[in-house]
């Protein structure tokens, strides 16, 4: 009879053990920004739709012509939007062409994208969904708006020529 209540005693105990590591293995895994438009959460990879983000290595100018780093400040402003927030993602059924998920967050009730643009760290992309926010970011010299700055997607079109034309020159070099 011991044998028996010892038995159940262990057999309960090992199966509260194992229902509380599932509990634990199905949390939701955290968002994490990646640059000022982009989101991970564990493997997921996720684009925020209708924004354009300064690219970390970005320079941008401030209103005195200084130069500072505007992708790592859009990088941290992103972060403190989430931070301790609840985040979830609307997302459009196709990806980008890279493979990432194209979507409307929002850490609690607040529109990640939305508030990227209307804080100046990010500006409107391929959509006008979020130009009120720009113009308003603009007037009041937020953010990137407080100086002078390249639209993200112009810079990274000048990295690309500027990557190639450097290819070019090394291959054309006469070899020694």
């Amino acid at each position: 009879m011991n044998i028996m209540k010892n038995l159940t005693v262990f057999i309960c105990t090992l199966a509260g053990i194992l229902f509380a590591a599932t509990d634990i293995v199905a949390a939701p895994t955290a968002y994490k920004a990646v640059d000022g438009d982009s989101l991970e959460q564990g493997t997921r990879r996720i684009r925020l739709d209708g924004i354009d983000a300064p690219e970390f290595v970005q320079v941008c100018y401030d209103g005195g012509n200084l130069e500072y780093q505007c992708g790592p400040d859009a990088l941290n402003y992103l972060e403190n939007l989430l931070q301790d927030a609840e985040v979830r993602c609307d997302c459009a059924e196709n990806k980008d062409k890279y493979g990432r998920e194209v979507c409307e967050c929002f850490a609690d009730d607040i529109s990640l994208n939305l508030a990227m643009v209307f804080g100046g760290y990010a500006v409107t992309y391929r959509s006008d969904k979020y130009l009120e926010a720009e113009r308003s970011a603009k007037e009041n010299k937020r953010g990137i708006w407080r100086g002078k700055f390249m639209r993200p997607a112009l810079f990274r079109a000048l990295e690309r020529l500027q990557n190639k034309d450097a290819a070019e020159k090394s291959s054309a070099a006469p070899k020694s």
